[in-house]
């Protein structure tokens, strides 16, 4: 027995290499075999369209697990594996993609992004959707919060396409399709991206419908400024179309002394009565010392300052009473600390720069101030009472058309025409004589319009 067991200690020991060299031999035949399989396994599953594909292979043995899009893609992936010469064995762990229903696919903006949500129905259309996302949005983040789901409807791709091409028309908002049917909401990035966003709707797919398309316009702003340091009105934002354009800038051009700089830009989605409620608030602003006007929608704000109190309140007044009915307007109006008194010989220099860049306008054959003049007259009582101590002489004059007498009738009338709006000012009465001089005293030839223009004329003569 003692020997039994001696002989069984000294063979023992050789056992362990022996299995060591056994395990190794079986490992090094065993994990090439498997691993070949694993790859010819992979290269049979290329052609059908599989998503989270897990091959693992022990000896001869496959599991197989995916994701199918259809039954017929997950038996046909089973059968492709099992059809690889050495497989012996196929587990299968296949199973389908879940059914969305609805199937619903979505694109959201927002400042900072856009996601896509929803579901697609391949990993081929989600690429191809968050190709065109990087393409129709540059520079901004595309989130993908997509999933992959069963249920899509027929040309599902194509509307998809089409809706992410709006998305970069919008500033927020965010579109949804919902098995066929397209619903929108937000804020179009510019005035047209909301025409422009239905022209391109039309183009769905047939069977796909627009359910409900609650993008909104952004404000219709119309802008100007008046600068009386650089002596610039500037206009900015949109109108209607060219013809409103030059329109408006015809009428700042009447209004204003400052040269008009156009900036502005044709563009749909224009309030109804837009330039019969700007012409007027554009006169209101050429009486601001500085200031800015914003037409924003139906909503006009001025803000500024007047050159005088009474100035201040006419304005305030008669803001709106103009407008076509349902626009709202707001006046910010301040007073414009007075400036220094000067001398008469200052004065008198003083009113004739401001003439110089402009006349006072009347209706034609009458002594009725046209409305265009009154940012102008604003600048003469402005000039006025820095003359505390001087006198004026109104002086009108004519052209050479017409009776000698009617000319000089006229012209007197006119004279005391501005001479009443410099007393309704606060300006003494006593200060102003008003004079007529008919067509006597020329400044250029009446041979010619813009000579008969010059001669048409209001000076001013500090007494």
């Amino acid at each position: 027995m003692h020997g039994l067991f001696r002989w069984s200690s000294k063979w023992w020991p050789g056992v362990i290499p022996l299995a060591l060299f056994w395990a190794i031999a079986a490992w090094t035949s065993t994990a090439p075999l498997e691993a070949d399989l694993a790859g010819r396994s992979a290269a049979a599953l290329k052609e059908i369209v599989l998503d989270k594909t897990r091959i693992a292979v022990e000896g001869r043995d496959v599991t197989l697990g995916a994701d199918a899009f259809a039954e017929d893609g997950r038996r046909n992936a089973v059968a492709a594996v099992a059809s690889v010469p050495g497989v012996r064995l196929v587990n299968d762990e296949t199973r389908l993609v879940p059914e969305a229903k609805p199937f619903v696919w979505s694109a959201e903006r927002d400042v900072a992004r856009v996601t896509l949500g929803g579901s697609a129905p391949l990993p081929a259309s989600k690429a191809r959707l968050l190709e065109a996302a990087h393409a129709a949005i540059s520079g901004i983040e595309i989130a993908d919060q997509m999933n992959l789901a069963r249920g899509a409807p027929e040309r599902f791709d194509d509307a998809a396409l089409l809706l992410i091409g709006q998305i970069g028309k919008l500033k927020d908002g965010k579109i949804t399709l919902s098995d066929t049917s397209v619903t929108l909401s937000g804020m179009a990035r510019d005035l047209g991206g909301r025409e422009a966003i239905a022209a391109a709707l039309k183009a769905l797919p047939a069977g796909f419908t627009v359910a409900a398309n609650d993008v909104k316009a952004p404000p219709y702003v119309f802008q100007a400024y008046k600068d009386p340091v650089a002596t610039t009105l500037t206009l900015s934002g949109y109108v209607p179309d060219d013809k409103v354009r030059a329109a408006l800038a015809a009428a700042a051009t009447r209004k204003f002394v400052e040269k008009v700089v156009d900036n502005l830009k044709p563009s749909v989605g224009a309030p109804y009565g837009f330039a019969a409620a700007v012409v007027p608030a554009l006169g209101a602003l050429s009486r601001l010392s500085t200031g800015t006007l914003v037409v924003s929608d139906r909503e006009v704000k001025l803000s500024g300052d007047a050159l005088y109190d009474a100035a201040a309140a006419q304005i305030r007044a008669g803001l709106g009473k103009d407008f076509p009915q349902g626009f709202q307007f707001k006046a910010d109006i301040s007073v414009r600390p007075p400036s220094a008194p000067v001398d008469p010989t200052v004065c008198q220099q003083l009113f004739s720069d401001i003439l110089a860049k402009g006349q006072i306008r009347f209706e034609t054959g009458s002594a009725t101030i046209d409305p265009d003049s009154a940012g102008l007259l604003d600048r003469l009582v402005e000039t006025a009472l820095r003359c505390p101590s001087a006198n004026f002489e109104i002086a009108g004059h004519t052209d050479g058309d017409g009776d000698d007498a009617f000319n000089q009738a006229l012209s007197e009338r006119r004279a005391q025409a501005v001479a009443d709006f410099l007393v309704k000012a606060g300006l003494p009465a006593d200060r102003f004589t008003a004079v007529g001089y008919g067509s006597s005293q020329p400044v250029a030839s009446n041979d010619t319009d813009e000579g008969k223009a010059q001669n048409r004329r209001i000076d001013f003569v500090v007494r």
